[in-house]
């Protein structure tokens, strides 16, 4: 199965390297010289990365393929791919892909809640995006407090969510609206 691991963002300097927008927990593992990647839409490549540097917080590449700055800016908006059977095993013990959990229902207990319809990986920490039975989506936090167990084989995951973590994702007209005061000011 074929996993996006960037995208291509605006080219960097003159000499062919890309600014990308990393979707990988491991780039200093997926980005090595030597790697060939799958690129979508499948006319631009594949590209093998021959560099891999940081400039601040940004990741530069530089493809075999891509000498100058007009072959860099072709490749804008360009999506980068691993094939997830090269990946080693051992690479993510602890870790799950998107497809893996796309799908899975959620379960609170042995009530179905929803099911997984994404997972939005962040810079702080990963959600889990559940669609619940009236399409609406519930933002969880990956966490393995809320998130105690993951079952691939049984299409599952098992949530512990706070209270009022099902109603805090809902737009303001649909939560209980709370009793407005009454008081009047100085009384």
């Amino acid at each position: 199965m074929q996993l996006q691991v960037a995208r291509i963002g605006k080219p960097h300097g003159i000499r062919g390297e890309v600014t990308v927008q990393v979707l990988t927990d491991a780039p200093e593992d997926r980005f090595v010289p030597g790697t060939e990647l799958t690129v979508e839409p499948a006319a631009k490549g594949p590209l093998t990365v021959i560099s891999a540097r940081w400039n601040k917080d940004i990741l530069l590449l530089g493809f075999d393929e891509i000498t100058d700055r007009n072959g860099a800016e072709e490749l804008r908006g360009v999506k980068l791919f691993i094939d997830t059977e090269t990946v080693d095993e051992d690479d993510d013990d602890e870790g799950w892909y998107e497809h893996e959990l796309v799908g899975l229902k959620a379960r609170v207990g042995d009530d179905v809640v929803g099911t997984v319809s994404a997972l939005r990986t962040l810079t702080v920490q990963d959600l889990l995006v559940v669609e619940d039975g009236r399409g609406e989506e519930i933002l969880v936090p990956f966490v393995e407090a809320i998130v105690p167990e993951v079952n691939i084989e049984d299409g599952y995951v098992l949530l512990t969510p706070p209270e009022g973590l099902f109603e805090l994702n809902k737009p303001e007209d649909k939560k209980e609206a709370a009793p407005a005061d009454t008081k009047e000011a100085g009384q």
